[in-house]
């Protein structure tokens, strides 16, 4: 096992914690949700239509361009809705439970892609370059598996794991026969992963230290020409169920966190559940709260007659300001104003302080400064700076040459936060990513 270690970054201490580990289980939902959105590169076609029956596991849709891949149903119930936007664009799908048991079981003796691609569990994990779902048929150099969440109030994946943990090896063993390179597995400093047949490295130091990404850049960085696979622990160990089991589980713990949650807890439930049901009792004002799926940095703003967002463990409900304006603004001598550039003077107090964070991004965009944020923010060999500002031209031969392929969205979330020009950096790098793909197809 060897230990990496990561200067850059930072971590951001927000109120609402969760402060024990206990675990709540909530009731039956009543709607579950697909959300085609969350699988980005699978272009939906459906093979259900409303009204019809669905297994859980059973096919909703499959991809336009791959055939093979497929989005399932979570639960056994009708499908109610095919909710539809612009274009026709699929904006969910949404399944009335019918509290059945009714599951599609596979024959785990065939080809393991074949059997990731049937069941669903191929859209929960991502390829590099481009940060989409896999590409079947393309094997991968190596697959680099994170078993930590380094984000604000992130769940600890060692609980969501819960007994699930005794399917890692088989996920392990399944992976490497996948692969002609290694299984990387990240963990960080005191946790044990029992994963014959992967490579276990400790990473230690502040988000974005849990990112595959960020660890596989510091382990065997990714270069042109080369595909690997990137995953949570927790995808890895479903893998492992469905290659002992032969079916799919879809109940999942989700970390319901953030100032206006009365009681952050764990909340038993099932991928897809609506919103309401999940999150009953446990806020303490809806009005005014801004909830998420996922994390502050890198979630979805959903409401709350929404659903989980399938690919998430973890939702946060801060406070949503409708009134910014403040006594003197930005020049405020408030002492509970937080910045890590020592603008204000919490830094007096020490910076692990947890302090309260509202939605209001509290500046407007300007020109990008050379000021070395992006870097200190970003523990990879890349210059962050001149890879926004070669995307934002369009030049995709100094593109390639900064590091496009190794990067995903995710990875420039922390310096979109500390980014004093107010730029929307992950939707930059999807565009670049998006733009690249295409050219190259």
């Amino acid at each position: 096992m060897a230990t990496v270690r990561l200067k850059k970054g930072f971590d951001i201490q927000l109120l609402g914690a969760i402060s024990d580990n206990a675990v709540v289980a909530a009731a039956q939902p009543q709607s579950v949700a697909v959300v085609p959105d969350d699988f980005h590169g699978v272009i939906p076609r459906m093979e259900k239509k409303e009204g019809e029956h669905v297994s859980a596991g059973e096919p909703l849709y499959h991809d336009k361009n791959y055939e093979a891949i497929k989005v399932v149903s979570p639960v056994s119930g009708t499908v109610k809705e095919v909710r539809r936007g612009e274009r026709r664009h699929i904006d969910a799908i949404v399944i009335s439970p019918d509290g059945g048991d009714a599951a599609v079981t596979h024959d785990v003796k065939r080809p393991p892609e074949e059997v990731l691609l049937e069941s669903g569990l191929w859209v929960m994990m991502r390829q590099r370059p481009y940060d989409v779902v896999p590409v079947p048929g393309v094997r991968p150099r190596d697959i680099f598996v994170t078993a930590f969440d380094s984000a604000p109030l992130a769940p600890n994946l060692d609980i969501v794991l819960g007994d699930k943990r005794k399917y890692i090896a088989k996920g392990v063993e399944v992976l490497n026969g996948m692969t002609d390179g290694k299984v990387y597995i990240g963990v960080r400093e005191n946790q044990n992963i029992d994963a014959p047949g992967a490579e276990v490295n400790t990473f230690v130091g502040p988000h974005p230290a849990g990112n595959a990404g960020i660890q596989a850049a510091n382990i065997k960085p990714v270069n042109k020409g080369d595909t690997v696979w990137t995953m949570d622990i927790i995808t890895l160990a479903r893998i492992g169920e469905l290659f002992t089991t032969g079916k799919v589980s879809h109940d999942t713990l989700v970390a319901v966190t953030g100032e206006m949650v009365q009681q952050p807890c764990y909340i038993s439930t099932v991928m897809g559940a609506d919103l309401e049901t999940v999150l009953k009792n446990e806020t303490t004002n809806l009005a005014q709260s801004r909830i998420i799926c996922g994390n502050v940095l890198t979630g979805v703003k959903v409401e709350a007659t929404q659903w989980l967002r399938t690919p998430y463990r973890h939702i946060t409900v801060i406070p949503e300001i409708n009134k910014p304006d403040e006594f003197m603004g930005w020049a405020s001598l408030c002492p509970s104003r937080f910045s890590i550039y020592r603008t204000f003077t919490t830094w007096l107090g020490g910076l692990k302080k947890p302090v309260s964070f509202d939605s209001r991004i509290k500046g407007g965009e300007r020109a990008i400064v050379r000021t070395g944020e992006y870097d200190a923010m970003l523990p990879m060999d890349i210059y962050g700076e001149f890879l926004i500002k070669a995307i934002i031209s369009g030049d995709i031969d100094k593109m390639e040459q900064l590091g496009i392929y190794e990067i995903a969205p995710e990875d420039f979330a922390l310096a979109e936060f500390a980014d004093t020009s107010k730029l929307e950096l992950q939707h930059i790098v999807r565009e670049g990513l998006d733009k690249l793909r295409a050219e190259m197809s």
